[in-house]
């Protein structure tokens, strides 16, 4: 049986009555973490640029941009909506050894869909929790990181899966949706490495898109090449190389981080004992003289390199906000200067001053080999030095952060979290009308909860 076949068959055999209490109840926290977001991002830079071309190309559609009043097709939702999600990498992520993939990607292709097609609440829950699932199983056994593909790139399979249900394919059109979207839509992990750019936070949205259009294809009865994964040229043999994956009844989304501070994942433990560290020693930042961390090493590669390790650059050179958030050392100097991580810390004008570019150059980080196995064995480890300018060392050890799987978000938390996001979009009744109806999802239809992100 070929992998797109095993895909489809485990799409089609997943029911919501089957689906465990956790299960349902963290793919809802996931659904309002996306939501809180998104709506955070609703006036950045790259959005606008999304908005105005998605006015440009329809304007008259069927499905909801989130946090406005504004229409377009299913695919153009699914780019403005998906890249909302995304773009302030505020997102969840999958803590794997080989790869850090984030899965609510998957979110905005599903609404968009269960919106299209009259969908109930159930239905949304279900066609979620399979593409977490089918994303975490094919970062866990095909990582693509170190082959020079971006993670984005499984989105396409786990979305067209995911929305494929809810377009209700059969087991033959949702092999073609598979095979559409996987043979036609590959990223470039060129998008996140380097010299960073807009792109980085809208790449994936563009894979979700994708895996809509190709479904929709499907959907009116386009063939594609089922053989997608083992055909010659597939995707085996030029992308990910030999796998084979075995699927639970969609378990994988218990696994997800959710992440405190809008920041890469692998940043997540140093800036939470960062913050811990100097609320614990009462440290001044006027006094820092330099920060030290030992971390593991897909931390160091990602977002503490010098431009000597390969693919990530150096991390101390930070002129963008696409840079800044994927730089351990300017996360951490804002932070420890600003004692926040918010819109705030990521404007020109404050990735620029003198006193973060000072203190950024002061932040060494290191890899650790042993912190680095406790990294392949589920923990996100991290040791951080202060030393002030009494030559006073103060140090913390952390073996993961809030939000971490082993420390999962509550729904209170999360509420903090979509407040923080949401003030300047929604009221303080309208927050909690949408958190409700996320909460108690199963009473509703899709439908309903698109009505509670309406902006006139």
């Amino acid at each position: 049986m070929t992998n797109a076949a095993e895909m489809a068959d485990f799409a089609q055999s997943v029911e919501y009555e089957e689906l465990s209490e956790e299960v349902v109840d963290e793919t809802k926290k996931r659904l309002l973490d996306s939501i809180a977001i998104a709506t955070g991002a609703t006036d950045a830079e790259p959005i606008e640029i999304l908005r105005k071309t998605i006015d440009e190309l329809d304007h008259d559609g069927s499905t909801s941009i989130w946090g406005s009043s504004m229409k377009t097709s299913p695919p153009l939702a699914t780019a403005l909506n998906g890249g909302m999600v995304r773009y302030l990498d505020f997102m969840d992520a999958y803590l794997l050894s080989g790869e850090v993939p984030h899965p609510s990607n998957n979110v905005a292709p599903a609404v968009v869909a269960a919106e299209y097609t009259d969908a109930s609440g159930t239905e949304l829950i279900k066609a979620i929790s399979i593409a977490y699932e089918i994303h975490y199983q094919l970062g866990k056994h095909a990582p693509l990181m170190d082959r020079g593909w971006d993670h984005g790139t499984y989105v396409t399979f786990a979305s067209a899966a995911g929305t494929g249900t809810l377009f209700g394919l059969d087991r033959d059109a949702l092999m073609n949706a598979i095979g559409i979207a996987g043979a036609g839509h590959n990223a470039l992990r060129v998008a996140r490495t380097g010299n960073l750019t807009m792109w980085k936070g809208l790449s994936a949205s563009n894979a979700g898109r994708n895996a809509v259009y190709a479904v929709m294809l499907a959907n009116n009865g386009m063939k594609g090449p089922t053989d997608v994964f083992e055909g010659q040229k597939g995707w085996k043999e030029i992308i990910s190389g030999p796998f084979d994956v075995e699927y639970t009844n969609c378990e994988a989304v218990t696994k997800t981080m959710t992440k405190k501070y809008m920041a890469g994942t692998v940043a997540q433990t140093q800036l939470d004992g960062l913050e811990e560290l100097i609320e614990r020693d009462s440290i001044d930042s006027r006094d820092i003289e330099s920060i030290e961390v030992e971390t593991y090493k897909r931390a160091k590669i990602i977002m503490g390199g010098t431009g000597e390790e390969g693919e990530s650059g150096n991390r101390h050179v930070v002129k963008n906000r696409e840079q800044a958030d994927h730089s351990l050392p300017y996360t951490m100097a804002a932070l420890a200067l600003d004692g926040e991580l918010s819109h705030q810390q990521y404007k020109l004008e404050r990735i620029r001053s003198n006193d973060v570019q000072n203190l950024l150059k002061r932040v060494t980080i290191m890899e650790d080999p042993e912190l680095t196995e406790r990294y392949e064995s589920g923990e996100m480890p991290a040791i951080i030095r202060i030393t002030t300018s009494d030559s006073t060392v103060h140090e913390i050890e952390k073996p993961y952060f809030e939000g971490h799987p082993a420390r999962p978000m509550s729904w209170d938390q999360l509420a903090e979290k979509f407040a923080s996001m949401a003030g300047d979009i929604y009221s303080i009744d309208e927050q909690q009308r949408i958190i409700d109806t996320v909460r108690n999802l199963e009473k509703h239809d899709t439908s309903d909860l698109l009505e509670t992100l309406v902006v006139e």
